[in-house]
């Protein structure tokens, strides 16, 4: 299959640079560019991407409102994954875009090789989660907010589910949660898609910081 990508950044020397990249790429189609927000509202709806690699800081319209009008989608209708760029670590818009539905974020200064990895991973389903950088923002902001009462819609969970979720919230892949619950990876999986139905999430990020939200998980526990 191949991946239908677009890519939203206001400097055209950063928009050709990942474009050259990643159209070299087998299983990787740049469809178009966008160099602001509302450009890339227009693009999404025109393209039906699978992915979409945004700059979060842009004129006209930010990349967190073109988030939000981008997945602002009826029922059934296409919702594009998206990476956040940021050239910040710790970039406020960055929680803002993950709780809004971005399925992770990536410095603009990432090497080739992990933007391309990116754009594999969040196009088969799962959330770019996997730098230890995106745990630490995470955290960082559960802090400032500082711990909440567990939501009412975590007691849909079964105590199983809410272990997996423990264990999502702390970064570890599913092969490294059947190690750590002594369960088939596949189990995992299971569980992982009954937490996200109950909860109404979309993938691993948004689990994330609903963890951290509902005080399920404190900050460096």
């Amino acid at each position: 299959m191949t991946i239908k990508l677009l890519i939203v950044d206001d400097q055209a020397m950063v928009r050709e640079g990942f474009a050259a990249l990643l159209n070299a790429q087998a299983d990787i189609t740049v469809v178009a560019d966008a160099a602001d927000g509302a450009q890339a509202v227009a693009r999404a709806r025109e393209q039906a991407p699978d992915v979409i690699l945004m700059d979060i800081r842009m004129p006209v319209m930010d990349g967190l409102e073109a988030l939000r009008q981008i997945l602002d989608v009826g029922p059934g209708l296409h919702r594009p994954r998206i990476i956040m760029l940021t050239t910040f670590d710790l970039d406020d818009y960055v929680f803002e875009a993950l709780r809004a539905g971005a399925s992770g974020f990536l410095l603009k200064d990432a090497p080739g090789s992990e933007l391309v990895r990116a754009v594999r991973v969040v196009a088969a389903g799962e959330s770019l989660l996997a730098p230890s950088i995106t745990r630490k923002l995470i955290e960082e902001f559960a802090a400032r907010q500082g711990p909440r009462p567990k939501v009412l819609s975590l007691n849909a969970l079964t105590p199983r589910e809410t272990e997996v979720l423990t264990l999502i919230a702390r970064g570890q892949s599913n092969a490294e949660i059947a190690d750590v619950l002594t369960v088939a990876e596949q189990t995992v999986k299971t569980h992982v898609g009954r937490i996200f139905t109950k909860l109404n999430l979309r993938d691993r990020a948004q689990a994330v910081v609903l963890a951290y939200e509902s005080g399920l998980i404190a900050p460096q526990a």
